[in-house]
C-alpha cells in the first residue's frame, strides 16, 4: 500500500491493525475501492467514513501530505528494530536527518513536572554517554525537553518523537527546539503533518520511542506515569530498563523507585549504561 493511501485511510480514522487487515485482503485480492477497504478493515461504521471522505478536499489533502517526507513499514530506511513492537506505525512522516536512525540510541523519558535534580541528573548521564548513544525523547515539557537539550550541548543526536503532526507545535515553549531539532537531527510522526495533539497520542508515541532505543532511561516518574508505559512497551520489545533513584519523599520518583524493584538496573552515571551495554 503506498505512503498516500496509509495517510488517507488514518484520516478516515483508521488504525494500524485495521489497515493491515486492508493490506492483507488487497495482497490476495488486487486492487478494491475504498468501501471494500472500509469493510474489511473491520472499522466500525465504515459507511459513516465513506461519507467523512466525500468531504474531504483531495487537492487539500494530498497538500498536506507532501508538507513533509515519509515513509512506510516496507521501505529500506525503516528501522528493523521498530518492527520488532507491538502495532508498529506503517506510516512516519520525518523531518531532518534519517541516517540517526541507523545509531544505537537511548531513550529517555520522565515527568513533565521535572524537579531540577531530575534535570540535572539527565544532564550528567548523557554528558558521560560521551556520543556514543543517540538519544530518543519525546519533546515534552520536562525531562524529555532537558535529555534533547543535555544532547544537543553534548554534540550527541538526538530523535524526537512527536504526539502531533510535524506541522504543528507542542508545547508552544519547544518551538525553537523542535524547528532546531528538525533542520539539524531528526523528528519522527506517525501522524499526519496538521495533526493536533489527542490524549490518547502521547500513550501511543511511547511505543516508537522504545522500539528506536536498545534501551530506556527513566529519569523522574511517577508511579501512574507515560514514562512507566514507555518502560513497559520496551520490555515487551526485550529493551534494558534503567532508572535514576530519587528522594523516598516525593512521590515523583516513586515510579523509579518502582522500577528499581522489578528490576531495572541502577545508574548513577553515563558509565553504568555504557559498561552495561558493552560500549566501552
Amino acid at each position: 500500500m503506498k505512503a498516500f493511501d496509509i495517510f488517507y485511510l488514518r484520516k478516515l480514522g483508521l488504525s494500524n491493525s485495521q489497515i493491515r487487515k486492508i493490506i492483507d485482503y488487497e495482497k490476495g485480492r488486487g486492487e478494491e475501492v475504498l468501501r471494500n477497504r472500509l469493510v474489511v478493515s473491520g472499522c466500525k461504521e465504515p459507511f459513516d467514513r465513506l461519507q467523512k471522505a466525500k468531504k474531504l478536499d483531495p487537492q487539500a489533502l494530498r497538500a498536506e501530505f507532501h508538507s513533509f517526507p515519509s515513509f512506510v513499514v516496507d521501505d529500506s530506511v525503516y528501522p528493523a528494530s521498530l518492527k520488532e513492537i507491538y502495532d508498529p506505525p506503517l506510516l512516519l512522516f520525518y523531518q531532518g536527518n534519517l541516517d540517526l536512525l541507523q545509531l544505537p540510541a537511548l531513550a529517555v523519558v520522565g515527568s513533565r513536572m521535572a524537579s531540577p535534580y531530575g534535570i540535572q541528573a539527565v544532564s550528567k548521564i548523557i554528558t558521560e554517554l560521551q556520543g556514543k548513544l543517540a538519544i530518543v525523547s519525546g519533546l515534552a515539557r520536562g525531562i524529555d525537553t532537558a535529555a534533547h537539550k543535555a544532547a544537543l550541548r553534548a554534540a550527541t543526536p538526538t530523535i524526537g518523537i512527536l504526539g502531533t503532526g510535524l506541522g504543528r507545535v507542542y508545547p508552544l515553549e519547544n518551538k525553537r527546539l523542535q524547528e532546531y531539532m528538525g533542520h539539524h537531527q531528526l523528528l519522527l510522526s506517525e501522524y499526519g503533518p496538521q495533526e493536533t495533539a489527542k490524549p490518547y497520542h502521547f500513550p501511543n508515541r511511547n511505543r516508537i520511542i522504545a522500539g528506536l532505543s536498545v534501551a530506556v532511561l527513566v529519569a523522574e516518574a511517577k508511579v501512574r506515569s507515560g514514562s512507566l508505559i514507555t518502560a513497559d512497551r520496551a520490555l515487551e520489545s526485550g529493551r534494558e530498563i534503567y532508572a535514576i533513584p530519587g528522594s523516598i519523599l516525593l512521590e515523583s520518583h516513586e515510579g523509579c523507585h518502582q522500577l528499581l524493584k522489578e528490576g531495572a538496573r541502577y545508574v548513577s552515571c553515563g558509565l553504568d549504561i555504557l559498561n552495561d551495554l558493552k560500549l566501552t
